[in-house]
């Protein structure tokens, strides 16, 4: 690998690292940001889901414009946005301007993604690309992961805006890098146009039923607020699909979903980080709105995960190219799930050696024997030439993962919340500001009893009480609904993957040996001795070679 070519990948994975650590580095100032601008769980949803479904519905056209226009071009103008959009949410005075920017800082990480990986196909070719992406992708799960630690640091140390302003510095660099070590590239045979009608039914039928998801517990599913959004948006995605088989240029090539293991890879990337985000958007909360960490505590608890990820990922790497990916894909989520149900232990009050850690490890353990076989069969199922927009596509459809299980499992446990904290009072009567205290609590689940500290004597502590166990009740009920979903992605793998065929040496059949044949092999065996030379020692045992 050339310095250049060296260059150019660590400028394509800093500006992935921040696009995909900017996914997850909010989670853990999510409950600052309730405190300082008033925002419930809807709100809280709404910070990381805007994100989301902005990167996922442009982040597969977001290479074809740098096909068409220079792949460094779109690439710097990805970066110079997300670094403006990044500013703007820092000075955010509202949860609406908030919740908009980040659909901006979204749109700009969908220029960065594609742009990224359309980059590193054009700099490396035959292995060399293959491992280049492998790299690039490895990077992007662990900055995944790592999010939540730097978070948690910011927050407590400095403020939540820091989770926006620290993307600064990095992006300067990477747009000097870039400026300096990144070659102008163009695609001379892509195909005129964008599939601009593909991008807004995307965007819409995702963005339908996550609305409605979200705003359920607030409207109730009768309400054509959300019921009209939930089934247009089902629709569009129908329609979506439709498209992507006809378009010429379609942002979601979907011949690419005919080779099988691609095809098995990407519905168990499905279910395994729809259990992986799900899971760790609700814990962070948790851990944090119940259990009473800092925002620094509840970053850094799950740092071993990343620890783990980071040292055992090459070697899980190493064994799916030894003996295939089938069983660490299979046997990695099923851990993952069972690291998940360790959580079901977790209470108001936690021990993080005694309860929380030991599931984290499990989780960790699970989690890294799932991604580099993940990425190695996506990677390995299409030719070089669709390497990049093999990563890219298994990438959107990691993003959309998380989306939906972000609005699904918040709208189980806003239920979940709602039911049993009114189970547990339907045998107290409640006066006017305590059920006004109730009624809040519901539209802020998972929120702990700070609520009830509004109150006064006996009601405090009996709606204090109620509201804890129905947060606790309600992040278990999450926290299992993502173990089973790990599970479904390891048992996809264990009956869709393929371990590649080894290739088998051929060799010639044995033949019959003629007298002569054999009294040469003798004498080439057995010559006779030259003068001068030594002779072997009647008796003596040679020497093993």
């Amino acid at each position: 690998m050339t310095r250049r070519e060296r260059l150019t990948l660590i400028a394509t994975i800093l500006a992935s690292t921040v696009v995909f650590l900017d996914a997850t580095v909010v989670n853990v100032a999510l409950p600052a940001m309730e405190r300082n601008l008033d925002m419930g769980l809807a709100g809280q949803q709404w910070v990381v889901e805007a994100y989301l479904l902005a990167l996922v519905s442009l982040m597969l056209v977001g290479g074809s414009l740098g096909d068409h226009f220079g792949r460094r071009r779109i690439f710097s103008i990805g970066l110079a946005g997300f670094g403006i959009a990044s500013v703007l949410c820092a000075l955010a005075p509202s949860t609406g301007v908030l919740i908009g920017l980040r659909g901006v800082q979204g749109l700009a990480g969908a220029l960065l993604v594609p742009g990224s990986l359309a980059i590193l196909a054009a700099t490396f070719d035959g292995e060399a690309r293959g491992r280049a992406i492998g790299a690039w992708t490895a990077w992007s799960g662990i900055s995944t992961i790592a999010g939540p630690a730097a978070g948690g640091f910011l927050v407590e140390t400095l403020s939540w805006r820091w989770v926006f302003w620290i993307n600064l510095p990095l992006i300067v660099g990477t747009l000097l890098l870039t400026r300096h070590s990144v070659a102008e590239s163009r695609d001379p045979d892509a195909v005129e146009g964008f599939d601009i009608p593909g991008v807004v039914l995307s965007a819409l039928g995702l963005g339908g039923p996550v609305f409605a998801l979200i705003e359920q517990p607030s409207h109730g599913w009768s309400d054509p607020l959300v019921f009209v959004p939930l089934i247009a948006g089902v629709i569009l995605l129908g329609a979506f699909l439709a498209r992507e088989a006809l378009a010429r240029a379609p942002m979601l090539p979907l011949s690419l979903f005919r080779v099988r293991n691609f095809a098995v890879a990407n519905a168990a990337t499905l279910t395994t980080y729809a259990g992986l985000i799900g899971s760790s958007f609700f814990l962070t909360l948790y851990l944090q709105q119940v259990a009473g960490y800092t925002a620094l505590a509840a970053g850094f608890a799950g740092v071993p995960i990343s620890l783990l990820l980071f040292f055992l990922s090459p070697r899980f790497g190493a064994l799916t190219a030894r003996s295939g990916p089938r069983l660490p894909m299979s046997v990695g989520p099923i851990v993952g799930g069972l690291g998940l149900l360790l959580m079901l232990r977790v209470g108001a009050d936690p021990s993080y050696v005694g309860d929380i850690l030991p599931a984290l490890v499990v989780f960790g353990l699970g989690l890294s024997a799932t991604v580099a076989p993940l990425t190695t069969t996506v990677l390995n199922s299409v030719d070089e030439h669709n390497a990049g927009i093999a990563s890219g596509v298994n990438n959107a459809v990691a993003r959309v993962a998380g989306l939906l299980a972000i609005a699904v499992l918040g709208a189980v446990t806003s239920a979940q919340f709602a039911a049993t904290l009114d189970g547990k009072l339907s045998a107290t009567t409640l006066d006017g500001k305590a059920a006004e205290v109730v009624a809040d609590a519901k539209a802020r689940p998972l929120a702990g009893g700070d609520e009830a500290k509004r109150l006064d004597g006996s009601q405090r502590s009996t709606v204090g009480a109620a509201i804890e166990d129905s947060s606790t009740d309600a992040f278990r009920l999450a926290v299992g609904i993502a173990a089973l979903l790990m599970f479904a992605g390891g048992l996809t793998s264990a009956l869709g993957i393929e371990n590649p065929r080894r290739p088998t040496v051929s060799r010639p059949a044995p033949r019959a040996v003629t007298a002569g044949e054999c009294a040469r092999a003798a004498r080439i065996r057995d010559p006779e001795p030259v003068p001068g030379s030594l002779e072997p020692i009647p008796g003596a045992v040679e020497a093993p070679l």
